[in-house]
């Protein structure tokens, strides 16, 4: 099992501070993991978590919906945007009543990209814990927020 005081070779004034580094440590980690992941699909975990968005909604979306649902909020949604659709992965869809409002949706291209990475992802990043401690983790983190 790790321990972040030796994986980064430092002293933490409290638990609270070891807690606080440990979160920033271990999100990167997991960052760098799914960026690794995510390459040779030619996607970004954004831009997954944006396809996952689509599907889940089964309809299509405003832009601005996306940008509200997803788990990193991206300034640049409007740009991530434009790449998926360059990617056959995402269509705009002209708004009938408001022609200001920029809608997408997903494509069966998007769709069939999604299921090959769902049969591909690893889904064990939190195999070194039990369900009950996976909970009692995201109540802490809820907690926190």
């Amino acid at each position: 099992m790790g321990d972040i005081s030796k994986d980064i070779n430092s002293r933490f004034k409290n638990d609270k501070q070891k807690a606080m580094l440990n979160i920033i440590y271990t999100a990167n980690w997991i960052t760098s993991q799914q960026n690794s992941f995510f390459k040779p699909f030619s996607i970004s975990p954004q831009q997954y978590n944006v396809l996952r968005i689509l599907r889940g909604a089964g309809e299509v979306l405003p832009v601005q919906t996306i940008k509200d649902r997803m788990l990193q909020r991206a300034p640049n949604a409007t740009r991530m945007m434009d790449k998926l659709c360059d990617k056959e992965l995402i269509k705009r869809v002209p708004c009938s009543n408001d022609r200001r409002v920029v809608q997408v949706e997903i494509t069966e291209k998007g769709l069939r990209l999604l299921t090959e990475i769902d049969k591909a992802h690893p889904t064990e990043y939190l195999k070194n814990i039990t369900l009950k401690e996976a909970t009692l983790l995201s109540d802490l983190l809820d907690k926190i927020r």
